[in-house]
Formats: C-alpha cells, sequence, structure tokens
C-alpha cells in the first residue's frame, strides 16, 4: 500500500512543486499533527452518549456558555468520550451542506481498503471512458484525474488547467466524485445508497441515534447532501479522534485517518484561475450552479475535504487559538453547519443552524477565521 507521504508527492501536486521539497513540506506537517494526534484509550457511546458535568471532565462551564450565545442554533461537546455540554435541540436532524464532503473521502479510503479500488491514484476514467473524450483542444486533460485529485478539490473539473495543478472549491465536481464512488465503484443506486453503503458500512457500526441520509432533500435533489444531527455528527467525529477505530473495531485504518486529517495543500499550490472547461453532459451540481466554480481559497488548511488548522500565506493560523491539529467539516459561510475534532484536547463538538454565516470575515490572510472564538473560549475552559 503506498504510505500518506508517498502518496501526496506522487500524485495530487505532482504539477505544482519539485517532488523533495513537497515530500519535505508534507512530512513536517503530519510529524507535527501526529504529535499532538495520538488518541487516548477511550471510551465510546453504545446506544446513547453517557453524560458528565463539564466540571467532571475538567471545563470551567462559565467558558463554555459563551459559545451558544456566539454561535445560536444548536450543538453538542463531547469530551473524554461523554456528552458533557449540548445547546438547542442536538438531536434534531438537518443538511449540513459542504461539511457532507468529509465522508465521501471516508468511503474513497474504505473503498481502497477493500479492494473496490486499486489505490487512491486510480484513473477516474476507468470508471467513466468518457472522460478521455472531452477537452480535446487542452491535451485531453481530464484522462490524467484520479480520485485523490478529486477528493483534495485538484481535479480542476470543469475548468482548464490540468488536474493536479490548482485548487477548484467546485460543486459539479464534487457531484461528479460522489456519482462515480457511489454509483460506480460501490456499484449502487443513488436511492439505494443509504440502506446498502451508508448505514451498514458507517451508521450502523457507530450505532447514529436519530434520522440520518446522504438523500437529504431526496434522490433527484442534489443526492449526497447529508442530513444529521449534531450529536450523531460527533459520532463521526469520534471516529476519526480515535483514529478510525470504534471500540475493539478498526473501521478504517489509522494511516489512512492520518493522511486524510493532517495532509493539507501547500500554500503554494494556486487556486484556479476560474477559465471554464468542458464537463461531460448532463454534469450535476451539489449545491452552487456558477459555471465555472471556484468558490474559495484553500489558505493552506485543506485536507482531503477536512478543513484543517494549516499555515496562511502570511504565517498565522487557520484557527490562532485552536491546536494545531484540530480538524473539520464545515459547510454554508464561514461554516454555518459543522463539526471539529481537536485531538489534543480529546473533544469533539459539531453545530447547525448557527449565525457564523452573519460574522464579518474579510477572507484575508491575517485575519483569524470566524470559528477562532469558540476555540479560545475552551481553551479557557480547560484552564484550572
Amino acid at each position: 500500500m503506498i504510505g500518506p507521504v508517498q502518496h501526496i508527492a506522487s500524485s495530487c501536486f505532482q504539477n505544482t512543486l519539485p517532488g523533495l521539497l513537497l515530500i519535505t513540506y508534507v512530512w513536517l506537517t503530519s510529524i507535527s499533527l501526529a504529535e499532538e494526534a495520538a488518541p487516548p484509550n477511550n471510551t465510546f457511546p453504545g446506544k446513547s452518549w453517557e453524560e458528565r458535568s463539564s466540571a467532571e471532565v475538567g471545563l470551567q462551564e462559565s467558558f463554555l456558555v459563551k459559545i451558544p450565545e456566539y454561535l445560536k442554533g444548536r450543538g453538542m461537546i463531547v469530551k473524554d468520550g461523554y456528552r458533557v455540554f449540548s445547546w438547542g435541540d442536538a438531536s434534531k436532524a438537518g443538511d449540513v451542506a459542504s461539511a457532507a464532503k468529509p465522508i465521501y473521502t471516508h468511503f474513497l479510503a474504505h473503498a481502497v481498503e477493500t479492494g473496490r479500488l486499486s489505490s487512491f491514484d486510480q484513473k477516474v476514467k476507468d470508471i467513466h471512458p468518457e472522460l478521455g473524450s472531452i477537452n480535446a483542444g487542452l491535451d485531453h486533460k481530464d484522462r490524467q484525474m484520479t480520485f485523490a485529485h478529486l477528493a483534495t478539490q485538484t481535479a480542476c473539473y470543469g475548468v482548464n488547467e490540468a488536474p493536479g495543478s490548482a485548487y477548484d472549491y467546485n460543486d459539479f465536481q464534487m457531484a461528479f466524485f460522489w456519482d462515480s464512488l457511489f454509483e460506480g465503484v460501490y456499484g449502487v443506486e443513488k436511492s439505494k445508497v443509504d440502506e446498502e453503503v451508508f448505514h451498514p458500512l458507517l451508521t450502523n457500526p457507530l450505532q447514529f441515534e436519530d434520522p440520518v441520509s446522504m438523500l437529504a432533500f431526496g434522490v433527484k435533489d442534489r443526492a449526497g447532501r447529508l442530513k444529521i444531527s449534531p450529536r450523531d455528527f460527533c459520532r463521526f467525529g469520534w471516529l476519526y479522534l480515535n483514529e478510525g477505530r470504534w471500540g475493539k473495531q478498526q473501521i478504517l485504518q489509522p494511516d489512512h485517518v492520518r493522511m486524510i486529517t493532517q495532509s493539507p495543500l501547500p500554500i503554494s499550490l494556486p487556486r484556479t484561475k476560474g477559465v471554464e472547461a468542458d464537463m461531460l453532459p448532463h454534469q450535476r451540481s451539489i449545491g452552487s450552479r456558477n459555471i465555472p466554480d471556484n468558490q474559495t481559497d484553500h489558505y493552506g488548511s485543506y485536507s482531503w475535504l477536512w478543513w484543517v488548522n494549516g499555515k496562511r500565506a502570511g504565517g498565522q493560523r487557520f484557527w490562532p487559538d485552536a491546536p494545531a491539529g484540530a480538524f473539520a467539516c464545515l459547510g454554508h459561510k464561514h461554516g454555518k453547519r459543522g463539526m471539529v475534532a481537536i485531538p489534543v484536547w480529546n473533544m469533539v463538538m459539531s453545530w447547525n443552524d448557527t449565525d457564523l454565516d452573519k460574522k464579518p470575515w474579510p477572507d484575508s490572510q491575517t485575519d483569524p477565521h470566524p470559528l477562532n472564538p469558540v476555540f479560545k473560549w475552551i481553551s479557557e475552559a480547560l484552564k484550572r
């Protein structure tokens, strides 16, 4: 099996940096984050989360109460395997928009581990031979697209750069990834993805409590959108904080979890220039309808569809008051819906319907992301 450092250097960014420099970058990043991320011998929930008071797990609630005042909506915090704080209705399931994307990567890694794909570097044209016939004027660039490119938003599908040469946060690309993975690799119809893949391989082993579906709006409306409650999203985060282990069962290999959550794109990787190129006929989107679609920079903080606490161009962390090893699923503007795992604090938090989209953020390379105050309060809550 290709190791995480070898894989990153050999596939996603082969057109951007000299191989040795990139290997060094990813290796140093992975080592520094991994030093924080060794999971303890945690407890795991059964049919429901056990509860502890914030004081019992070393948290001062006077700081935690600032979180719902700032975020609004609903959410929940898990520490040391216990539900320790919540606000609103944490059992209410709802769409989480782009926060669903790390679950796609989860099933990509599972497909590699179970032999459905030969590697992350397998060409997508093996599933979609018609990719070989589009964009002749661009040297049929899409023939080189791999599943790793799709899972890092570097496939450049629908824009004119070659796969691996630029970053493009693109909802047509994500719909293409989801369809290629679940219909193509797993071989299931959209209408049956929950019952044949999602539930038996993920939600059932983790004993999700609330309604959950990858067809949040139905099979004909943006299939791949995730409907999930904050308390169940915490289960997915707890799985990843524990490096793919759930109790005595290893759901995903630890090296894949580390690769997925600790390999941010290099800050030198450019954002697409957004010049339109051909997509396959009748290509659907999972959200945005903009063509070409080019929604955001990666800020050196995007790792296999997770947002991580990387360093931006000015050297600042994405979340200055969070540990370096934090990683999050974020959906809608500023992460209005999402979940974050913080291994060094042994903590997971999930939220939905918040006011984060209303918080000011000039989208610069210096100002902290609007989620940062939450990390500051948690840090204060941990101080004795």
